[in-house]
């Protein structure tokens, strides 16, 4: 039998559960394998391309269980996409004229990698699935399982990704602080910008658990901070069709009573026309090599911001973004749990040589499995029919209807 040797790496933006996977990987691969190699690539298919890697010592094992307490990842993350030569060659990663798919297998070959771990989301692993295919056209077996890193919660058809609970639970405790802002002026508008491309699954979750964490708070009787400065006033998704002057009908109203209005926003949420509007007016819209707008570009919690601002009438307005400081968190309790079940299961797939990625598959009712590399797709939309979503936009006091 040949030796088997173990690549990981980790890709894409960042998510509260790349240092406890590779730790997990790890912990699990020191239980059942002792016996083979670790290597892991650095900054993601970057140090794929560069020949880049962490060699993982001894000691470095012993002391995986110490990566669960820490965002962030251990090993680096990149933004490269195999198939975009053009990019990997303006980027100094391949040679003009090179395959990048091409180069990257011939790396892991020459490695002696056997077995390649990818943990990120759908670009990621389809990623992985075109590197795999390629090598296996060409006479190299290699066995690639995938783990499903987003905040988004937006991979199909798996039902829960890695580090979205998080995620939420920080965005709330983010913004737990930010909407004391509201009694530094009369007048004051607060857009709580969460991250969320295509799917509202994290900003409604954001929502949901800061509800749930400001629910239990007693005040002082007569003092300005009080419930009503907890509130959340409009929560906007890509999800959720919504009429401009209604919504800002019903939020004067609560401007003048109150004095303040909270919004909680998807990045995404109105994204593919504030997009048609800027390149109509002749902008160029700056894409990255997976073709997706680069969302930080475009601030849409700006555009709610000034849109509102006016018609609300009021006398200050800020904008305050939880993404990078929620997606940069260690890893909560129930991201623990999902996480040691994914690790425990990808690392038994691998050895059994079965490619595809860990999750719980909605095609077949929730069940843990490693899913088939052509069932991952990406912008999956949050499901506006879950219960506890009309549970929230009834505590917000907001009509609505999903999108078209």
């Amino acid at each position: 039998m040949a030796k088997q040797k173990v690549a990981m790496l980790t890709a894409g933006g960042l998510a509260p559960c790349l240092s406890s996977a590779v730790g997990g990987l790890i912990e699990r691969y020191s239980d059942v394998a002792p016996e083979i190699e670790l290597v892991a690539y650095r900054s993601g298919y970057q140090g794929v391309l560069l020949g880049d890697r962490i060699e993982i010592t001894k000691d470095m094992r012993e002391k995986a269980p110490l990566l669960h307490r820490y965002g962030g990842s251990p090993i680096g993350n990149s933004r490269v996409k195999l198939t975009n030569a053009a990019d990997c060659v303006k980027r100094g990663l391949v040679k003009e004229g090179e395959n990048p798919l091409r180069v990257a297998a011939e790396r892991l070959a020459k490695d002696g990698i056997t077995i390649l771990h990818t943990i990120g989301g759908d670009d990621t692993n389809t990623t992985a699935a075109d590197l795999a295919a390629y090598l296996g056209a060409n006479g190299y077996n290699l066995t690639v399982v995938g783990l499903p890193k987003t905040v988004d919660n937006d991979v199909v058809p798996i039902r829960q990704s890695l580090g979205a609970w998080t995620a939420a639970e920080v965005g709330a405790g983010f913004f737990d602080h930010v909407s004391n802002e509201q009694s530094a002026a009369p007048k004051t508008l607060v857009v709580h910008e969460v991250m969320g491309r295509h799917c509202g699954w994290l900003t409604a979750a954001t929502a949901r658990a800061y509800i749930q964490k400001t629910g239990a708070n007693e005040y002082v009787d007569g003092f300005m901070m009080n419930k009503q400065l907890k509130n959340i006033d409009g929560l906007y998704l890509p999800e959720l069709d919504f009429n401009l002057e209604a919504e800002a009908e019903r939020l004067k109203a609560t401007m003048d009573r109150a004095g303040f209005v909270t919004l909680f926003v998807s990045e995404g949420a109105c994204l593919d026309a504030i997009v048609a509007e800027r390149e109509a007016a002749g902008e160029t819209v700056k894409r990255d090599a997976f073709g997706h707008v680069k969302i930080d570009t475009i601030n849409v919690g700006n555009w709610f911001s000034k849109q509102f601002a006016a018609l609300l009438g009021a006398e200050r307005s800020m904008v305050q973004k939880s993404g990078y400081y929620a997606r940069s968190a260690p890893a909560n309790r129930d991201d623990l749990r999902l996480i040691q079940s994914m690790t425990d299961l990808a690392v038994e797939s691998a050895l059994n040589k079965v490619s595809g990625v860990t999750g719980h598959d909605e095609g077949q009712g929730g069940k843990l499995r490693t899913i088939e590399f052509p069932r991952i797709k990406g912008g999956k939309h949050f499901d506006t029919s879950a219960k506890w979503f009309g549970e929230v936009m009834d505590v917000i006091g907001q009509k609505w209807k999903p999108a078209d």
